[in-house]
């Protein structure tokens, strides 16, 4: 089931702020999510990896047939023999031509059957991998994008608390030269505007780092992801039951089915090691040719003969010095161990999707509160900037709800990012994650 994205009400932001992300919009043509999740698809090397590996595990698969097929094989001669005989006197140099076709097809070979059926396995195993490689693509697609927007956004917010305390240090100015505040004001505004610049230079440090990394990864210069709709609004997750999610983790996820399919191999491994005692069957077949164009041996005449062989190859083993025994208790102790392998991923798997479940609920419940901080730190700014036209503030108040303001917006924005990766870590948690559901958060970007 996924999780449905609505849009919610927001409170308007500063006239500096919205001055200034209007001039951080890049002037270059955005990408949206799924755009830079494609260009990652073909760029990416750890992805690119995975997928030849998958494809070469695919072409081992199907080696597996091969003791299950017929083989046939073609093989051709020529000699030249040098005879000498004293009674009665010979001396001949003649050559002879050979040639044969030999086929075989196994008829009983169990080893040779659970190899084939090992290599089904094989499949259904490579397959899984491809799909764990493909979500955490998805994810750490997913997270690069959002951590650029988080970076332009906490920039975007540190240049407009500059802006505004740029301004409160102008008006202290202007009080103090008509006498009407002290010199502490400017003072302390001075000071908070020295912090911000300083944040803002590490702000726009951290952009830098945050979009080489994207760059990297979807292999583009310059990637300018697109922005949140704003506002929007993030419902409780559905399904609304933790355990439902779980359910689906023991079936879907690729860890899980990746330790099945381990585990069947092992079981197939114990059959195979059981062949040992068993006998085999062929079915053989072979057509021969020879011929002596300048004589032989016992004639100096041109002579050629045929020979056609069919007939069934029975190989029974009897004693292998106790090898087959020992080789089954060991195929018996790896099928445990596969077992032990395979619950340890279904509890690792529920334990992640858990984890991953209450992360998205308690990310969610931080967005409401921190809706609810954003407007009551609106309030205290405004009212602390009236206290200090009045002369019942100070400098100070006006400064300090400036920054926790500015400070609530950003981990509002923070916030809203986290529930979204939240949502994809979910998924990726309990097996589910597709592509597809990148088309969700597309739809809540900036079209």
């Amino acid at each position: 089931m996924k999780t449905l994205l609505k849009k919610p009400a927001l409170l308007p932001l500063s006239l500096a702020l919205g001055a200034v992300l209007a001039a951080f919009v890049p002037a270059v043509q955005a990408q949206n999510l799924v755009e830079l999740y494609r260009s990652a698809r073909e760029y990416d090397s750890s992805y690119q990896s995975a997928r030849s590996l998958y494809e070469a595990n695919l072409a081992k698969a199907e080696q597996a047939k091969a003791g299950i097929l017929p083989t046939a094989g073609l093989s051709l001669g020529v000699s030249r023999t040098n005879f000498e005989n004293t009674n009665p006197v010979i001396d001949r140099n003649f050559p002879t031509q050979t040639g044969s076709l030999n086929a075989s097809q196994p008829l009983y070979r169990p080893g040779n059957w659970a190899t084939y059926e090992q290599g089904k396995q094989q499949v259904v195993l490579s397959r899984a991998q491809l799909e764990a490689a493909e979500q955490d693509l998805i994810v750490r697609t997913s997270q690069a994008y959002f951590d650029v927007l988080a970076a332009q956004d906490t920039l975007a917010f540190v240049r407009a608390q500059k802006a505004a305390v740029g301004e409160q240090l102008a008006s202290a100015k202007r009080n103090f030269e008509v006498g009407t505040s002290t010199i502490t004001d400017s003072r302390e505004a001075q000071a908070r505007f020295d912090l911000v610049t300083a944040q803002e230079i590490a702000a726009e440090n951290d952009l830098r780092v945050k979009k080489i990394a994207l760059d990297q990864l979807v292999g583009k210069t310059d990637a300018q992801p697109k922005g949140l709709l704003v506002p929007v609004e993030l419902p409780p997750l559905v399904p609304a039951d933790v355990n439902t999610w779980v359910r689906q983790s023991e079936d879907l996820h690729p860890s899980v089915r990746q330790a099945l399919a381990n585990l069947e191999v092992a079981k197939l491994e114990i059959d195979k090691a059981e062949a040992g005692h068993k006998p085999t069957l062929d079915l053989t077949a072979s057509y021969g040719v020879q011929r002596n164009p300048q004589g032989s041996t016992t004639s100096p005449l041109d002579n050629r003969s045929n020979s056609t062989t069919v007939g069934l190859a029975l190989n029974l083993p009897l004693f292998a010095g106790f090898a087959t025994q020992n080789r089954i208790r060991e195929t018996l102790s790896l099928e445990e161990k596969a077992r032990s392998d395979l619950e340890g991923a279904k509890r690792g798997v529920a334990l992640s999707t858990r984890t991953a479940y209450f992360g998205v609920l308690s990310g969610q419940g931080q967005v409401k509160a921190l809706e609810a901080a954003e407007a009551s730190s609106q309030s205290a700014l405004d009212a602390n900037k009236l206290g200090y036209q009045v002369g019942v503030r100070i400098n100070i108040d006006v400064l300090n709800a400036q920054s926790q303001l500015f400070q609530t917006k950003r981990d509002l924005a923070q916030a809203r990012y986290n529930v979204l990766i939240g949502g994809l870590r979910l998924r990726q948690a309990n097996g589910t994650l597709t592509p597809e559901d990148l088309l969700l958060i597309n739809s809540l970007l900036v079209q």
